[in-house]
């Protein structure tokens, strides 16, 4: 019959919390969180089938100049994670990542520059059956006045993102919108009833009117911003409205959600960063698309400060368990004592 000593029972239990805390958090807790997410129901679907679309921004892959390695190795795992745990659960027929997909791209070399791709492509790998689309930002190949073709190039061969580029899905038009800069008025031959995805919102004074958890905190939301920085300069917001007449505009950018309504017709949605290191809550967009209609729904990943919570809690259990045994051994201790005098005394 097998005896295990105290020691061995209290060792079993501390490998039991750690190995239990490192896989809920590290792998567990992403299954319950998307679970709660499902695609939205059109009211209205007229046209055909829907299009299941799914629309995340600026993951920001550390490069190899400003990035730890112990932050990149655990926010590239965090959204490895989130994303395949989607994938498997969700299925989406077509994935959107609105740019700012490296943090260093607009100053990586080379070297560091395919580096960077290759972890990209391990992280979002996906099937044939969902089509993944990625569009280029702001830290992919610099602002408008630090990018140059070979850049801007650089990022269209790697990942098919021409500025001339329409994606058609079941009858539904998708138009990446490049940047202003880039896109001239002969290259916008857009079919009509067309989706925009892009990386820099439209023009707006501030994200005042922005609600909803994942707007930009209070402190932040009165800050005015600057056209042509943190968003399209008025004059290039006007022209791709009417150019594109767009059904609806996604843009990512700001790393905060934000809802709004141009000329009263053009609905613009902005979505938050996927990245733990941009927001404590990130957040990607799942949309019912088809010719006569869409519906959106937001799912939410598991927030940085419960991830932490887990980790502290199996802590203070950790601790509480040493202590115990250190109590116990030392009743024992001071029990084997007395035993030992009373014996000594007889």
């Amino acid at each position: 019959m097998l005896r295990f000593s105290g020691s061995s029972v209290v060792a079993a239990l501390l490998i039991a919390v750690v190995f239990g805390a490192f896989f809920f958090c590290e792998y567990l807790i992403y299954f319950p969180t998307i679970l709660k997410c499902a695609w939205p129901k059109l009211s209205h679907a007229r046209g055909g089938p829907a299009v299941r679309a799914m629309v995340l921004s600026d993951t920001h892959l550390l490069g190899a100049v400003g990035g730890h390695w112990f932050d990149k190795l655990r926010r590239e795992w965090q959204m490895e994670r989130a994303f395949q745990t989607a994938l498997w659960l969700l299925k989406p027929e077509i994935v959107f990542i609105l740019g700012d997909i490296f943090d260093e791209g607009k100053w990586s070399s080379q070297k560091h520059w395919e580096d960077d791709v290759r972890r990209f492509h391990r992280m979002f790998r996906h099937s044939t059956d969902t089509e993944l689309v990625v569009l280029v930002g702001n830290h992919d190949i610099g602002f408008h006045y630090e990018m140059d073709w070979f850049k801007l190039q650089r990022f269209e061969k790697v990942f098919n993102a021409s500025s001339t580029r329409i994606v058609t899905k079941k009858g539904v038009n998708f138009r990446p919108f490049v940047r202003s800069r880039c896109v001239k008025r002969t290259d916008v031959t857009t079919p009509a009833c067309c989706f925009v995805p892009q990386h820099y919102p439209l023009y707006r004074v501030s994200d005042a009117s922005c609600t909803g958890q994942d707007a930009a905190p209070p402190e932040e939301r009165h800050l005015l911003f600057r056209e042509k920085y943190d968003v399209l300069s008025k004059e290039a917001s006007q022209r791709l409205l009417q150019w594109f007449k767009p059904r609806l505009v996604l843009s990512g950018h700001t790393h905060s959600g934000c809802e709004v309504l141009h000329d009263k017709r053009y609905p613009e949605v902005s979505v938050p960063s996927f990245s733990w290191r941009n927001r404590n809550n990130p957040s990607f967009i799942l949309a019912s698309v088809s010719p006569g209609g869409y519906s959106l729904s937001k799912c939410f990943l598991p927030e940085e400060s419960t991830v932490i919570g887990v980790y502290c809690s199996a802590g203070a259990c950790l601790l509480l368990l040493l202590l115990a045994h250190c109590l116990w051994m030392k009743g024992l201790l001071q029990l084997s004592l007395c035993l030992l005098g009373k014996h000594k005394s007889l």
